[in-house]
């Protein structure tokens, strides 16, 4: 008999065989060349751009990671974060997007974000390059476990399968699917994948709020329990090694709500910095066909992320009230977007909304994979290491450093108890504070040179690590996100290496003039 895991297989199996068709299709485009194989040729039009960029940012983590945060923590953590990723989103496809797409056409028409970093400011020795590649292999490759997590984490828990073996097997339909199709079936399967994601997160959220007993009772409630329905406040699960307790009847037990002041709200709040860095996002800026289309793409993603962002807040919200016990550990809770799938829907209908999880995830691997790997081929091997290499070489070179950051992310995954968001967090404050503040810099001010880049870089990727691993576990202010302190300290770094350094010069002035005529 036909049961509900092979509908659900078989639903999740069909999209699957969508993607790789995509693949397969743009299979030969994407061999033509390496500037087709890593930008499209830069032949985007303004829905895929924008879907392709929201899709390959906001990754599995907007239908397990944030929902997980939302049902262990209530409304604060989760919703101050989603209001920091909605201003950064519109800020960045306002200010950057228009003068990215142009600079990067008349700087040496770069294909990369290194490239373009290096073109900008005439670089002999590629300093600056090299610096940007070293960065975007080590926080992509812990963007791409996160994503093998997300993956692992859906198979295992609706197949009752092995953790290991089931992130393996997806880590590998994600390599071969880039592997095979490049830069154009990534942005056209994420395309499709940004429409699967979104409609999953609104059924699933919708069909929450009927199964709670309608919106009034939702928010009626979650005040019950203290903090958890509060923007100044957070709710404190009793927890004993990580696993929180129950009482007597077998309820969840919270403590007094925990305060969620400003330094908090702020901290959460600088989420939204990270847009102005991130590498898969810029990139499809830098691809769009035509500068003008870029303003219909700036609606498309807005509203996309705004109902797509509530969605995902609200179905960890609801999914706590429905299954209040159902997840005693804050990784397990990451699975409450999973849980809801299953119950509410048939399990072929199921199957497709789940289908999101895994568009999450290859959407956001993809992108992953291919930035870090270009980095290198491109970039290091020809652009440093082998200057003569032939087009055909840097392909391949591209696809077997494909099959090597791969093996790096799985072996950082192979932890089932790893936290997705607390992963992306990481790499997402790496990209943000690295590359945010120079990309900034680079684009509106005229003086900054290539001595104030090099400082912004090296500051701001450098704080990161270090806030992380030394200060933020001393709590107190030390607490805050590592993205801000970072961010601003490289902003810093910049503005005053610039000043005590000598200017740009007459040509990259008369460059960063042409590209302010270019785009106005």
């Amino acid at each position: 008999m036909f049961g509900s895991q092979g509908q659900i297989l078989l639903a999740m199996g069909s999209y699957m065989a969508v993607v790789i068709g995509i693949g397969i299709y743009y299979a030969k485009r994407a061999s033509a060349s390496s500037d087709y194989f890593l930008i499209g040729g830069r032949k985007l039009g303004p829905w895929v751009t924008a879907m392709a960029a929201e899709a390959s940012d906001m990754s599995g983590w907007l239908l397990m990671g944030l929902p997980g945060v939302a049902y262990w923590f209530g409304l604060s953590d989760a919703i101050w974060t989603a209001i920091g990723l909605l201003i950064g989103t519109y800020l960045n496809w306002l200010f950057v997007a228009k003068r990215l797409r142009g600079y990067s056409y008349v700087a040496g028409d770069a294909i990369t974000i290194p490239d373009f970093f290096s073109n900008r400011f005439k670089e002999e020795k590629k300093v600056l390059m090299t610096i940007s590649c070293l960065f975007i292999l080590v926080f992509f490759t812990v963007y791409a476990s996160s994503c093998f997590v997300t993956v692992g984490k859906l198979f295992a828990s609706l197949f009752n399968s092995n953790y290991v073996l089931m992130m393996v097997l997806g880590a590998l339909f994600v390599l071969f699917y880039t592997f095979i199709g490049g830069f154009l079936a990534e942005s056209a399967s994420d395309f499709m994948q940004g429409v699967v994601m979104f409609i999953s997160l609104t059924v699933v959220v919708v069909g929450g709020i009927v199964a709670a007993g309608g919106l009034s009772t939702v928010v009626a409630n979650a005040r019950q329990i203290p903090g958890f329905f509060e923007f100044f406040g957070i709710a404190q699960p009793v927890v004993v090694d990580g696993v929180q307790q129950l009482d007597a009847a077998g309820r969840p037990l919270f403590g007094a709500a925990g305060h969620y002041g400003f330094l908090t709200v702020l901290s959460t709040l600088s989420w939204g910095l990270g847009y102005f860095g991130m590498p898969q996002v810029l990139l499809k800026f830098m691809a769009i066909e035509k500068t003008e289309q870029l303003t219909l793409s700036r609606r498309v993603a807005t509203f996309w992320c705004t109902i797509s962002l509530a969605a995902a807040v609200g179905i960890g919200i609801i999914g706590r009230l429905i299954y209040p016990a159902a997840f005693l550990t804050q990784s397990a809770a990451e699975r409450i977007f999973i849980l809801m799938s299953t119950d509410f829907f048939i399990p072929l209908f199921a199957g497709f909304v789940m289908a999101g999880i895994l568009a999450a995830t290859i959407s956001s691997s993809d992108s992953y994979l291919l930035i870090a790997a270009s980095a290198f081929s491109k970039n290091l091997y020809q652009g440093i290491m082998r200057k003569e290499a032939t087009d055909r070489t840097v392909l391949v070179v591209t696809r077997i450093t494909l099959l090597v950051i791969s093996a790096f992310a799985m072996l950082i995954a192979l932890d089932e108890n790893s936290v997705i968001f607390t992963i992306v967090s990481f790499a997402w404050a790496g990209f943000g504070a690295t590359f945010g503040p120079i990309m900034l810099f680079s684009l509106f001010w005229k003086r900054v040179n290539r001595a104030g880049a090099i400082a912004g870089m090296l500051t701001g990727g450098l704080t990161v690590f270090v806030w992380k691993l030394v200060l933020k576990p001393l709590g107190g202010i030390w607490g805050i996100y590592e993205l801000l302190p970072a961010f601003l300290l490289s902003c810093a770094a910049i503005v005053l290496v610039s000043l005590l350094t000598k200017e740009p010069s007459p040509e990259i002035q008369a460059e960063f003039e042409k590209v302010r005529a270019y785009v106005s």
